[in-house]
């Protein structure tokens, strides 16, 4: 073939697993010069790393794995702020569509954003010395919000294997706790409408009481019971209904409303990642979706929770900020389903297994807030070097 080969343009990345997500990590240094700033070009380029909008559904043609969990991308710089160490920007990858949404944070790949500061050189070499464990302070710049990630490290390195265990991850790995600082939305009250719990009244399907927090991401929580759920489903159970689809969405966009995140429901579709919908339950005994059992005496209650459209195969790291942040309030759908009274720590089954996470709640004139929830992580390097998209990419 005659003419002129284009080669494809090359950018530096790095493929990691955070927690039940995995995820696409960049420098923003890194990125050209026109995805350097927020737009056009730079959603264009994630876009095609990730291989969106995919009719499909696959995403075959880039590195996303078909999947909310698996549709990430990062962006990472030295922070701006003289108190912390570098700024995190999430971007959640649309599958079928060309969208990128960046109205929250992911929880779970926080774990891998302190791993790879210090891969990445963001970390000074005099706070990587004589000691085990390094703290880096993350300023969550999607959310405004801080994060503090502890990370293991060896010989000045971090150490990524471990014996450390994570329901929804195969292989055990070294642990990650994470700090999320004063993580409900605002100054005053996490509760957006100042009610712990809400009449929320969806069109076509009636009336539910609902929680809707914001803390860590939103999110509108159900009882399972009032879906005609009993808590314990799987994946399978919801993502092969297109009934409960619809209905879960339907319950998402006028939560949404309610919440004052949109102004008109027809808005709802232009912000999938932001809120998330869940259902939780009292304590039950199923098989989770490894096939191992959950024991209702070894968990406090249960939640299922929907992203971007789907019922997660485990739960969403920012998601269990606010069903810890719900627990610790009494009288929450949360903390009523976990047997109710004052909760600083809770253990909850979701699809793959159990999760224990905590969070400091208190009362003031302006309404509940929590003071910091915490949970452990673990997070691995995969791939590292460079992603290829065509030249025409950005324009």
């Amino acid at each position: 073939m005659k003419g002129h080969v284009q080669k494809q343009l090359k950018v530096a990345a790095t493929y990691m697993r955070g927690g039940t997500s995995k995820g696409v990590f960049f420098r923003l240094e890194d990125l050209p010069e026109n995805a350097k700033q927020a737009g056009q070009a730079r959603d264009a380029l994630l876009l095609r790393v990730i291989g969106s909008p995919d009719p499909y559904g696959k995403q075959i043609d880039g590195m996303g794995g078909a999947t909310s969990s698996t549709s990430k991308t990062v962006i990472v710089s030295k922070s701006s702020r003289d108190d912390h160490d570098v700024d995190y920007l999430f971007g959640q990858v649309a599958i079928d569509k060309p969208f990128v949404d960046w109205s929250g944070n992911c929880g779970n790949l926080t774990a891998a954003v302190g791993a790879f500061a210090i891969h990445s050189g963001y970390i000074s070499q005099q706070k990587l010395e004589n000691t085990d464990i390094v703290t880096v302070r993350i300023w969550q710049a999607n959310i405004k919000k801080t994060l503090v990630v502890r990370v293991p490290i060896c010989n000045g390195e971090v150490l990524e294997t471990g014996d450390f265990e994570l329901d929804g991850v195969s292989f055990p790995a070294a642990e990650i706790e994470v700090d999320f600082i004063a993580p409900a939305e605002g100054d005053g009250s996490m509760f957006p409408t100042g009610n712990l719990i809400d009449d929320l009244w969806v069109p076509e399907l009636g009336s539910f009481n609902a929680t809707l927090i914001n803390a860590g991401i939103p999110t509108i929580f159900i009882e399972a019971q009032a879906l005609g759920y009993s808590g314990a489903e799987l994946q399978d159970d919801i993502n092969n209904s297109e009934e409960a689809l619809h209905r879960l969405e339907l319950i998402r966009a006028y939560g949404a409303l309610k919440m004052g995140l949109i102004n008109d429901i027809s808005e709802a579709k232009s912000r999938q990642h932001t809120p998330k919908v869940a259902f939780v339950s009292k304590p039950k005994h199923y098989l989770s979706s490894s096939g191992k059992p959950v024991e209702a005496e070894n968990v406090d209650l249960l939640v299922r929770a929907m992203s971007m459209g789907k019922l997660h195969h485990a739960m969403m790291g920012t998601a269990a900020v606010a069903i810890a942040s719900a627990a610790a309030v009494p009288g929450t759908l949360v903390n009523l389903a976990a047997g109710g009274g004052q909760r600083n720590v809770i253990t909850f089954g979701h699809p793959s297994g159990t999760l224990k996470v905590g969070a400091k709640a208190r009362n003031t004139k302006q309404g509940w807030t929590v003071e910091q929830a915490t949970m452990s992580r673990s997070a691995r390097i995969l791939m590292e070097g460079a992603v290829s998209v065509p030249f025409d990419t950005i324009k």
